[in-house]
């Protein structure tokens, strides 16, 4: 039996996109974010700072990402939380994105 490091949840904006893009790499993304759940593996989950992580995933020769948080407020299940996805364009994940990341997270331990 796998067992799974944690759970995973998608915000709206992390759905949005994912149903944007075509099938072969919505499932390629799903496949990297289902390993990384069972593996310890850098290259598919990566900390970008304190508190924003990213799943990465290269398809096709694109680069995609979808930045994510970790909700362990509840002692039962480890929980990430996808903010949003976007494909990238240069070397870093600019910092727009992982503002853009945090703004999200605020408003989810808000409501949530």
């Amino acid at each position: 039996m796998v067992i799974s490091r944690f759970e995973i949840e998608f915000l709206e904006d992390a759905r949005e996109f994912l149903a944007k893009i075509d099938n072969k790499s919505r499932y390629k993304i799903l496949f990297n974010i289902d390993k990384a759940r069972i593996t310890n593996d850098p290259v598919l989950f990566k900390k970008l700072d304190t508190e924003i992580w990213e799943f990465r995933t290269k398809y096709n020769k694109q680069h995609f990402r979808l930045l994510a948080f970790w909700d362990k407020r509840n002692n039962k299940n480890t929980l990430v939380i996808c903010t949003h996805g976007f494909v990238k364009k240069t070397d870093k994940v600019q910092k727009s994105e992982i503002e853009r990341a945090k703004q999200l997270m605020r408003m989810y331990f808000e409501i949530y």
